[in-house]
């Protein structure tokens, strides 16, 4: 059974990853950032725009998490473990304007009232940085931010159920009370493969997800969406929720 610190991390290829996944935008994706923008604009509805500190963990070579929280953010983290990622998503921040195989993104974006208002390059170059770090360095909750995204990392990371388990838990915990979230899942992945490598998952449903999250949350809404982008897996899950003010045990 591979775990995480098994996984070749240091040779994943993020212009593939990219190539394979985000150049010709999928219609699970744009689904999935209509969703998030729905969500985050219900979250943040009376809020004054660009006041919160936000988070993507394990961002990878994936900006439209990020894009989501352009307009409620003074600051976004992206926080990944892969070097090449990490690398990647330098260039992204320090270029002067993300790649343009993002726009199709942001299109889907813009249709809400304060993605329209926002100028998304010169915001995202403003305000976003990154960091190289590990997931599981967030357990403790010792650092906290007020929104909060996870995209296809705890399930994406190791076939093991207790670094799952513990991989949502850190996500929770990096989330102050009310903290709005997404998170995606492949359902029922058997790994993947980026370039000549290989990557472990764990294989969930929803009601695997649904039993990691509701801990954490009061407000939890799950979206299991039947669309298959590659072999090996059953789909896609989304869940939109807000942080409780518990804190669950380990």
């Amino acid at each position: 059974m591979d775990r995480n610190a098994d996984a070749p991390w240091s040779k994943f290829d993020p212009e593939v990853y990219v190539d394979n996944n985000y150049r010709t935008p999928l219609e699970v994706d744009l689904l999935i950032v209509r969703l998030m923008r729905d969500w985050f604009s219900r979250c943040f509805t009376g809020a004054t725009p660009g006041t919160a500190r936000g988070i993507d963990v394990g961002a990878g070579a994936n900006l439209y998490p990020a894009l989501s929280m352009l307009p409620w953010c003074e600051k976004v983290l992206l926080l990944e473990y892969a070097r090449p990622n990490v690398e990647y998503l330098e260039r992204q921040v320090a270029s002067g304007g993300y790649d343009t195989a993002w726009d199709a993104f942001w299109n889907e974006l813009r249709h809400a009232p304060a993605y329209a208002a926002a100028e998304p390059r010169s915001r995202f170059g403003e305000i976003v940085r990154v960091e190289r770090g590990n997931l599981f360095d967030l357990e403790n909750g010792s650092r906290r931010w007020d929104l909060g995204t996870m995209f296809f990392v705890a399930d994406s990371m190791s076939e093991c159920p207790d670094e799952f388990h513990r991989g949502v838990r850190c996500f929770m915990n990096a989330l102050g009370e009310g903290a709005p979230f997404a998170t995606a899942f492949m359902k029922e992945s058997v790994g993947y493969r980026v370039g000549d490598h290989d990557y472990p998952a764990y294989r969930v449903n929803e009601d695997q997800v649904r039993e990691s999250l509701e801990p954490f949350t009061g407000e939890l809404e799950i979206h299991d969406l039947h669309h298959m982008v590659r072999p090996g897996h059953e789909g896609m899950i989304l869940a939109l929720g807000r942080r409780n003010a518990v804190v669950a045990a380990p």
